[in-house]
């Protein structure tokens, strides 16, 4: 198979695929007669989002969802870009956390599809703050402690899929959780956290390597210095992931945050719940009830938190070149190579190279204003 397109470098190439590989990479002389469509389209590596909770009314945070309803959200989410995706599961009781597992294992189990698709399984909690703000949507009645015993039971369950949890360093026992969670391979994010400058210190000491969705989970006032979020951001062993929708962070916090973690420690995340391409209403995240408004919002019904959101990956890259004046390039790096380098995936994830996985993406860019159409998905 060959596909030609437009690298955000502007070069023309043509690629060649041979059993789901790149194999081939020519350069093309631009403005070939015919070619002036191909050449229009820019080739991009499939987008890979580190936090997606359902999709067009599939929630994974719901024990009743079935596999093949976790195949429908693979094939619907994969027309928006995104090829590789980590299925988060949020605050619960443990036996609701291990019935999330087991429906999203055995989908991975009985569809080669979900299974090429899902990069691993991301707990979000239930180990976070307590306080009102920091915990945003998560039930205040299943937050607890880190328990490593109880995660090993998870992981056990996941055959050994879960690669990322988000926690809060705030806990007693924290520090060790993330020291033994570091040590077995898994990438510790802090979030949803009230933890103190030297409790985010610590927990960074001890391996923690993500900031989740930095700017919320947090309280609406906080002290102007001594904070855990100047904390996160100064920290350059921690990548931060970010939820550009126009609601989640105003745009001079995106592009502050950006210009300080810079392009290549920045991941775009969408943190779409299953509302996610449905319209304006109200609807569950597992068993929390949201509300979506017309601006595509989403809420807790009667409150300014936000549970969540209903964003497509192509509309936080272009926000983000919005937002930022960053290059297309930069922000498409941002959804691709960098959640690909912090899971460890970069040698079949995320770039467009010789023996790289042909996971692949063709748009049409708008600069002015930034918009990002998905032509066509090319899935190996």
């Amino acid at each position: 198979m060959r596909i030609r397109g437009k690298l955000t470098s502007e070069e023309t190439v043509d690629l060649t695929i041979t059993d789901g590989t790149i194999t081939a990479i020519e350069s093309v002389r631009p403005n070939l007669p015919g070619d002036a469509d191909s050449e229009s389209l820019y080739l991009l590596p499939g987008f890979l989002d580190l936090q997606l909770n359902g999709y067009l009314g599939i929630d994974f945070n719901a024990p009743s969802t079935s596999p093949e309803e976790i195949l429908e959200a693979t094939r619907r989410v994969r027309e928006t870009g995104v090829t590789g995706f980590c299925p988060t599961i949020i605050t619960g009781s443990s036996a609701h956390i291990e019935a999330c597992i087991s429906t999203l294992v055995s989908a991975i189990d009985r569809y080669p599809e979900v299974a090429a698709a899902v990069l691993g399984l991301h707990i979000e909690g239930p180990y976070i703050s307590l306080e009102d703000g920091p915990r945003g949507a998560h039930p205040k009645a299943d937050v607890r402690p880190p328990d490593w015993a109880e995660f090993q039971r998870w992981q056990t369950l996941a055959e050994g899929r879960i690669c990322l949890v988000t926690l809060s360093p705030e806990w007693p026992g924290a520090v060790e959780f993330i020291r033994q969670a570091s040590q077995a391979g898994l990438v510790v994010a802090i979030g949803h956290t009230a933890a103190s400058p030297a409790q985010i210190q610590a927990a960074v000491d001890a391996g923690a390597r993500l900031s989740t969705h930095l700017g919320n989970g947090s309280h609406a006032r906080i002290d102007r210095h001594p904070n855990y979020i100047w904390e996160q951001l100064a920290d350059d062993r921690l990548m931060a992931s970010l939820i550009v929708d126009g609601h989640h962070l105003p745009k001079s916090v995106v592009k502050s945050f950006v210009r300080v973690k810079s392009p290549s420690r920045t991941v775009l995340v969408t943190d779409a719940i299953a509302a996610a391409g449905l319209p304006s209403g109200k609807y569950y995240l597992g068993n929390v009830e949201v509300e979506v408004t017309p601006a595509r919002r989403v809420n807790l019904p009667g409150t300014p938190y936000l549970a969540g959101s209903v964003l497509e990956m192509p509309t936080a890259i272009a926000l983000t070149v919005a937002f930022t004046g960053a290059s297309l390039g930069e922000a498409v790096r941002m959804a691709t190579a960098n959640p690909s380098q912090l899971l460890g995936l970069s040698e079949n994830r995320g770039a467009i190279r010789l023996g790289q996985r042909a996971d692949l993406v063709l748009a049409s860019w708008q600069a002015d204003p930034p918009r990002l159409d998905i032509t066509d998905v090319i899935l190996a």
